[in-house]
């Protein structure tokens, strides 16, 4: 958690001014990979690595931007709906999101007036934990409760969404707002992407009735190769491309959400290879989540772990956004007494594996799994042992 006394000084020092403070948190995702842009199933958790965001407003129409992790200061007008297509995405720098959120409230009606913000994460960068949509959600409650308005996380999660697809230029699904605004502690998410609607699942004391039977650990293999942008906008397509395929030949397809794996084996032979593989990937995923979904409702932790190795071996062969680091350290998840279920989390080639590990036997799997990986790779990863967190929020200075 970040010292809000420690972030109120700098920004008085370097604003004159007294902030508020919101923050919102980075998100895993326990299985449902790559499903939230086919208006399919998912399964993340809110997790305590937050982005903090101080904020006063400013006389003027500019934002004027500090950051602690890069050390160094933006200053940007704010765009206007008007000029958003010849603004959007022109930097290429982390300031476009901050950017994008304000041009999305905007494009909402919202009359922002300029701001001064110190942005803190703790979300660690480019390890597929949702720091993009940590930044985007808590600037987006930040600025918009600065303008005197309070969106429901649901809508919040939408407009941040809106300004990374439309402004980034990231064609991701909801999933990562939604978590980052909507999650609660000690609690995974099962949002329908089509819907949005959503329930909870219980992770905590209340799974078998007692006292937290299992624990997330997620595992950063310190790698993230240059293929995950463009693989990612070219997954979208082949998913399209299967769409209109299989919608000339099967009646009311809109999305391969409206395909089961069943149905998609018969018309296998009349598609392209790769595409069916695609395909198949997203129909079975979909169908994991509600099965692990319906495991956690009897706290079969060894059910759920199943659906997460078949999860993961389907984004490895059919997918194909694994890598050669992912798979190892889910192989040696795999060897250690205690885990019941591990697999890659987030857009691949690259970042974080999770793993649903017993208790009492985390402190031997961050032992062993350190050790092997590194033997195998020549990388010391980052391990973290996480709880389900709550959404995005204002919060209080401390005393």
């Amino acid at each position: 958690m970040a010292d809000l006394n420690a972030l109120r000084t700098e920004f008085i020092e370097r604003f004159a001014a007294e902030p508020r403070f919101y923050h919102a948190p980075g998100r895993v995702n326990l299985i449902g990979e790559h499903t939230d842009y086919n208006a399919g199933f998912v399964m993340p958790a809110a997790i305590r690595f937050y982005t903090t965001v101080a904020v006063a407003g400013r006389a003027d129409r500019r934002l004027r931007v500090r950051s602690t992790n890069f050390a160094e200061t933006l200053e940007i007008a704010l765009p206007q709906a008007a000029d958003a297509a010849a603004l959007r995405g022109q930097s290429k720098h982390w300031i476009d999101y901050v950017a994008g959120v304000a041009w999305s409230l905007q494009q909402q009606g919202v009359a922002l007036s300029g701001a001064d913000l110190l942005i803190h994460g703790e979300v660690p960068l480019g390890a597929g934990l949702s720091s993009s949509a940590a930044l985007e959600v808590s600037v987006g409650l930040a600025l918009s409760e600065l303008a005197g308005h309070r969106f429901d996380n649901v809508t919040l999660a939408k407009l941040c969404q809106r300004a990374e697809n439309d402004y980034v230029g990231m064609r991701c699904g909801i999933m990562d707002q939604f978590a980052c605004a909507c999650g609660r502690a000690g609690h995974a998410l099962w949002i329908d992407c089509r819907s949005l609607e959503h329930r909870l699942l219980p992770l905590d004391k209340s799974l078998a009735g007692s006292a937290s039977p299992m624990q997330l650990v997620i595992c950063n293999t310190m790698v993230r190769h240059g293929l995950a942008s463009s693989q990612y906008n070219r997954r979208r397509d082949e998913c399209e491309q299967g769409v209109q395929a299989l919608a000339r030949i099967i009646p009311g397809v809109e999305t391969l959400r409206d395909l089961s794996s069943a149905v998609l084996r018969t018309y296998a032979a009349q598609l392209d290879p790769v595409i069916y593989r695609r395909c198949r990937h997203i129909a079975s995923e979909n169908e994991r989540v509600n099965a692990a979904a319906a495991a956690l409702g009897r706290a079969d932790l060894t059910g759920f772990g199943r659906l997460m190795r078949e999860s993961h071996r389907s984004l490895r062969d059919d997918y194909e956004v694994s890598c050669d680091e992912l798979d190892l350290m889910v192989r040696i998840a795999e060897q250690i007494d205690g885990v019941y279920g591990a697999r890659m989390t987030g857009g691949g080639f690259g970042g974080c594996t999770v793993n649903v590990v017993r208790t009492d036997a985390v402190a031997r799997f961050r032992s062993l799994i350190a050790q092997r990986y590194a033997q195998g790779t020549g990388h010391a990863p980052e391990i973290y042992v996480c709880e389900a967190a709550d959404g995005a929020a204002r919060i209080d200075q401390a005393p």
